[in-house]
């Protein structure tokens, strides 16, 4: 049987682009989805020149409908989801525009529940899906000035577990992977904000707030992020479900 695809959210950039190229060039055909088509189009690109097999297509997970629509529209059985956009917005709550909480919440909570919601029935069809959520350190803790963040990534964690409940009578599984942080153009962009916010330098949001409570001191890659996804969706990893898999140099073990 031909492998099933994967969908693979915020995947022009980031997280999302490198473990859409892993997998790729694991054999496994992946849909590139993003908010920006240049975006999406361009990884489509190098995964098909590398070899691979990818398919690129516009989806913005805040919405309902898009999402919807987007779904209907595929010609492809869809095993694999991985919920993986997100935005990050850092300031005190007084100062927080509510427009973009809302924002925050609806893509990275909400669209996760309402994609995984549409693309069950398919799963069930096939009698296999793995749904790979991709949480964050602040799914476990908190930091200052990211209160729609942490409340988005807290909140998955709790979906995910339910899914794993709902999905228990076939060959489904659902799990967060939570990392600390990952050296992406999000994070890139948290330094400035995030040294802005406390006074510091960018220098010093990286070695005091960033690292200083890893006891392992160094960044996560994106390729232990995307070997994971690839143990999740393995035979073998049939009975982990419901779980967080936290990837964070040993912070949360203080």
């Amino acid at each position: 049987m031909a492998r099933p695809w994967v969908l693979v959210t915020g995947a022009g950039s980031g997280i999302g682009q490198g473990i859409a190229e892993k997998l790729a060039k694991e054999g496994h055909p992946v849909l590139v989805t993003d908010i920006s088509a240049e975006a999406a189009d361009k990884v489509t690109a190098l995964i098909n020149e590398s070899g691979g097999q990818a398919k690129s297509g516009v989806l913005d997970v805040g919405s309902v409908e898009a999402i919807e629509a987007y779904v209907k529209s595929l010609d492809v059985p869809v095993g694999v989801l991985v919920n993986n956009a997100g935005l990050q917005h850092v300031a005190r709550l007084e100062e927080f525009p509510p427009e973009r909480w809302e924002m925050m919440i609806q893509i990275m909570l909400n669209g996760a529940a309402m994609l995984t919601r549409a693309l069950l029935p398919g799963m069930r069809e096939l009698g296999y899906g793995r749904v790979v959520n991709i949480g964050s350190i602040h799914a476990l803790v908190a930091s200052p000035y990211k209160s729609a963040y942490v409340a988005a990534k807290h909140g998955l964690l709790g979906f995910s577990k339910v899914m794993a409940l709902e999905t228990a009578d076939t060959d489904i599984t659902v799990n967060t992977v939570c990392p600390s942080y990952v050296k992406t153009p999000l994070v890139e962009k948290q330094i400035a904000n995030q040294a802005k916010e406390n006074g510091i330098t960018p220098e010093e949001v990286e070695s005091e707030i960033m690292l200083k409570p890893m006891p392992k001191g160094v960044f996560i890659s994106i390729e232990e992020l995307a070997d994971i996804t690839l143990f999740l969706m393995s035979h073998s990893a049939r009975n982990i479900t419901g779980q967080t898999i936290t990837v964070d140099g040993g912070w949360t073990v203080r």
